[in-house]
């Protein structure tokens, strides 16, 4: 199992909206040329985070900003804004096990509360880091590259 693509590039596009938020206006096709993606996936994911309350656009042209402070969002904020995980749970088990099979018949047992407790360290990690985080790497990176 693989966590989808739209985790990053959702931390990519607030990276972005950070960085580039004094200099230009933050637009879906500005967005684009720097995740190097088609704008409109850019712009579906805007507006999940937008409706996560995590963004705001200004209609038009205007460009995107955060709408709450870069320490106030975690990555477990945008991974449950973009990620569809159905009913909150990370793994999804398989249906229909069969019962006269003694693994079948167990399976459940033997592993849903390890996957649980999988998740809940997965989210206690993502809760741990912030945006705010992750852009003071950034900036790090940048500062040396030039």
């Amino acid at each position: 199992m693989q966590i989808s693509s739209r985790f990053t590039i959702a931390v990519h596009i607030l990276i972005c909206i950070e960085t580039f938020k004094n200099d230009s206006k933050v637009t879906s096709d500005f967005l684009a040329s720097s995740v190097n993606v088609n704008p409109v996936v850019i712009r579906r994911l805007i507006q999940q985070l937008k409706k996560a309350e995590i963004v705001d656009v200004t209609r038009g042209s205007g460009g995107a900003c955060l709408k709450k402070t870069a320490d106030e969002i975690t990555l477990l904020d945008v991974y449950n804004a973009v990620e569809c995980v159905e009913e909150g749970e990370l793994f999804h088990f398989h249906e229909n096990p069969n019962p006269l099979c003694p693994v079948g018949k167990n399976i459940h047992r033997i592993l849903d509360t390890r996957l649980k407790k999988i998740q809940e360290a997965m989210e206690r990690e993502m809760k741990s880091v912030t945006i705010k985080d992750v852009m003071e790497d950034t900036k790090k990176l940048i500062d040396m590259s030039l």
